[in-house]
């Protein structure tokens, strides 16, 4: 059996190459997909595509039809939703690839820090798992095969 694990969260630290790494060396057999991680590549794809826009949220509303074809299509093909909510960063990306992953009834691990238990108990009630590190998320996957 292989797996495809579509990691939502933050693109701003090194979480998915960590998961990655560890997932290779025990020899997991999982494909791993997830967000643009390129931010300017990800903020410019609607003029990429289109040209460019009249003001920034014409701009932004041309990136988001883009990222959003490509984060859905992306969550629909996976078996698998790790979303990891961090210390920093704003979450609003993560929350609404973890809803959509609950929505389209696929199996989602949460992870998310002890000390944002109540902002995200709800979504937290709807995963499958939650965990507070990437280790924790990465061992339930390797129970998967066992």
């Amino acid at each position: 059996m292989e797996l495809s694990v579509y990691l939502a969260g933050e693109i701003h630290s090194s979480w998915r190459d960590e998961i990655k790494e560890k997932a290779a060396a025990l020899r997991l057999p999982v494909t791993f997909y997830g967000p643009m991680e390129n931010h300017d590549r990800s903020d410019n794809i609607g003029e990429e595509i289109l040209g460019t826009q009249h003001d920034a949220v014409a701009k932004d509303a041309a990136a988001s039809s883009f990222n959003n074809l490509r984060t859905e299509l992306l969550l629909k093909k996976c078996d698998l939703v790790i979303a990891l909510f961090g210390e920093k960063y704003k979450q609003w990306n993560t929350a609404m690839d973890a809803s959509t992953a609950v929505a389209l009834n696929k199996p989602l691990i949460l992870i998310r820090p002890h000390e944002h238990h109540h902002a995200l108990k709800e979504l937290s009630r709807k995963a499958h798992a939650t965990v507070e590190t990437p280790d924790q998320a990465l061992k339930a996957l390797k129970y998967i095969f066992e």
